[in-house]
């Protein structure tokens, strides 16, 4: 660890993040919320972070939810628990105000199966047609998107657009399968996933079933559609803890990042929850770059207010566009954070 702040801003895009020693008897979660009232911070947390990060949000949600909550509030600070696209996509929704991130290396890997410069080429070849793009991808690709969707309002941003107007839709071609299916809009898919989704292990998800036949089975639309195939239900991650709020059964076999199973689990205290398995020897399903987000982190990001998202004016600009379009769409269809 680095006993100066000086050595750890030094080392900052190397580590990623401040590699700074703490007080270990701190109560972070005690000083975290100190900082915030101090520096009038928000802490805006994805589903699928730690639990403990959950518990010390200001406003915890899905993509949708958190571009909604980043471009309402006042605060002078924004802490994003969560990845890289979404702090950028704070950013661009507040220029003015700063984002920090308390990992820079917290990418996507949705995000990172979408290069900008080879999509740019792929929709050169495609000059007729409108771009969609899941807002898990970079701000660059942004620019070079006509309007941003989430999984809780993909299918009311493709219904919005009219019948004969030619659609790419990018970048994960698991949620433009299932939303050609939904919509029947022949779309054409970049072919990008998300490796938290894509290895889901059907075998193993057959056996959970047989095991558990009473349980519903919920899955998330950038699974592939193998597993879609067996869901009672399919939605977003704020679709999901909701379904398993109002269903009556008592026992859900969930497919999506197991973070999401904390607040299922305070919403609804005497229910179970089992973590869908992957394709590999754990129980359950992690993003590797949600969790590199921690405690620790957070308090030494909000603490020295770095690492801070800085994007160009040119990617604020243009980026922003396609954001401002989903967010117009989904007030129109009754989506609030």
């Amino acid at each position: 660890m680095s006993t100066t702040l000086e050595s750890a801003v030094k080392n900052l895009n190397r580590n990623g993040f401040l590699d700074i020693d703490i007080d270990p008897t701190l109560d972070l979660a005690e000083e975290i919320i100190k900082l915030k009232k101090e520096k009038n911070a928000i802490i805006l947390a994805h589903y699928y972070q730690e639990s403990e990060i959950q518990d010390v949000a200001d406003y915890i949600g899905d993509s949708l939810g958190l571009s909604q909550k980043a471009e309402s509030t006042d605060a002078d600070i924004i802490l994003f628990a969560g990845v890289h696209f979404m702090a950028e996509t704070a950013k661009m929704l507040n220029p003015s105000k700063k984002v920090i991130l308390p990992d820079l290396k917290a990418g996507c890997s949705l995000a990172d199966s979408c290069p900008a410069g080879l999509f740019r080429k792929f929709k050169e070849r495609h000059p007729d047609h409108i771009v969609v793009s899941y807002i898990n991808c970079t701000a660059e690709l942004k620019t070079l998107t006509d309007i941003c969707c989430t999984s809780s309002n993909a299918e009311a941003i493709i219904n919005s657009i009219p019948e004969d107007r030619k659609i790419i839709f990018a970048p994960d071609k698991n949620l433009g399968a299932y939303l050609i299916k939904k919509t029947g809009r022949d779309m054409v898919l970049w072919n990008g996933a998300c490796m938290v989704h894509e290895i889901f292990s059907n075998e193993k998800i057959t056996r959970l079933m047989q095991r558990y036949p009473e349980a519903k089975f919920i899955a998330h639309p950038e699974c592939e559609a193998v597993i879609l195939e067996k869901a009672d239900f399919i939605g977003s991650t704020t679709q999901l803890l909701k379904f398993t709020q109002n269903d009556p059964a008592d026992t859900f076999i969930v497919a999506t990042e197991s973070g999401i199973l904390h607040q299922m689990q305070l919403a609804s205290p005497n229910k179970t929850f089992i973590p869908a398995p992957p394709n590999n020897n754990c129980a359950c399903n992690d993003c590797p770059h949600m969790k590199r987000n921690t405690m620790e982190k957070l308090y030494l990001s909000l603490k020295y207010e770095m690492p801070e998202i800085v994007l160009e004016e040119r990617i604020i600009r243009e980026g922003r566009k396609c954001i401002d379009r989903m967010l117009e769409i989904s007030v129109k269809a009754g989506f609030k954070a």
